[in-house]
């Protein structure tokens, strides 16, 4: 450390930054999916999946969420930057707007993927190309930005909530992204949904940028991971759903399962769900097994299985009587 100056490695505020527009990405909206009306018959459709192993597991996943909306209980995505990249965010932006998803949570890689998407259509780096170059991690508009949703969370201005997920999303809105309509985010803001973003300090991009504040970025996700812990006391009768997320929101929800109970809360008829392309052990174990109530593991490229499972509740519901 340098005598007089508090930061343990003053250098990192001399690294060299690059446009985000000008940097190469390697997804686009362009190729982002679409989310069709209910295909007539497609809940007969899934009724003729065989009972046995994933179609059981298929058609209980299904079942839940629709009756928790029926209920008026909770559903919520934990989702990893993973279901962002390969184009699912008008689908998880349309469950919001039709009333089956009520919150999302988001780790941080998830939150810049979004933070991108909305600013420019582009995201995600070519690391092998990047990295060498001393590139990798290093666009101006994503660290800037994101420490500035950390200051917000943290010390919201009159009128909003503490938590970095909800201050990205009034960012994004604020400046009037030119795709903030493809923000989970912002999305969430305009509709009135829960949204909470998790950081791993040290394991994202933007903490590699000059505007990185620790103070700020731990008081907001603190803050967040409040706000799960008040939304999880509530999940009984509830659907969790764990999409493409190995590690660190498996572990946060764990801890705020933890907080509910001690809390006395019962937690008894709430149904967990994995949905991941492999079995993930702290997935596997955080959200399914541990836990009160139901665990479900769907194992599927997000790419396939998310468009059938909405196209699956979205046809239900119509069943049932109109949306949430």
């Amino acid at each position: 450390m340098n005598g007089s100056d508090p930061h343990p490695f003053p250098a990192m505020r001399d690294v060299r930054l690059e446009p985000l527009a000008e940097r190469p990405s390697l997804v686009s909206i362009d190729d982002f999916c679409s989310v069709p009306e209910p295909l007539a018959g497609f809940g007969e459709f899934v009724d003729s999946l065989p009972d046995i192993y994933a179609g059981t597991v298929f058609k209980k996943l299904v079942a839940s969420i629709v009756a928790a909306r029926r209920a008026n209980r909770p559903v919520v995505f934990a989702m990893g930057a993973h279901v962002l990249k390969v184009g699912l965010a008008p689908l998880i932006i349309d469950l919001m707007r039709r009333g089956v998803i009520t919150d999302v949570v988001l780790n941080s890689a998830g939150a810049i993927h979004d933070f991108e998407l909305a600013t420019v259509g582009r995201t995600s780096e070519d690391v092998a190309t990047q990295l060498p170059a001393g590139k990798f991690g290093f666009a101006r508009e994503t660290g800037e930005a994101l420490a500035r949703a950390a200051k917000r969370g943290a010390h919201p201005p009159e009128g909003e909530s503490l938590g970095f997920g909800r201050a990205l999303g009034n960012e994004l809105l604020d400046a009037k992204a030119p795709h903030a309509s493809l923000s989970v985010p912002a999305e969430a803001v305009r509709l009135g949904l829960g949204v909470t973003c998790h950081p791993a300090i040290g394991a994202d991009i933007v903490h590699m940028h000059p505007a990185c504040d620790g103070a700020d970025l731990g008081a907001a996700a603190l803050a967040d991971f409040q706000n799960v812990c008040g939304l999880v006391s509530n999940m009984n009768g509830g659907v969790w759903v764990n999409v493409g997320c190995a590690v660190i929101l498996p572990e946060i929800f764990l801890k705020a399962v933890s907080v509910a109970i001690n809390l006395g809360h019962d937690l008894d008829q709430m149904v967990t769900a994995n949905l991941d392309m492999i079995r993930q052990y702290r997935a596997e174990t955080n959200v399914v097994r541990r836990p009160p109530g139901e665990g479900l593991t769907l194992i599927g490229q997000h790419e396939l299985l998310l468009p059938l499972l909405r196209m699956a509740v979205i046809s239900a519901m119509e069943e049932k009587g109109g949306d949430a």
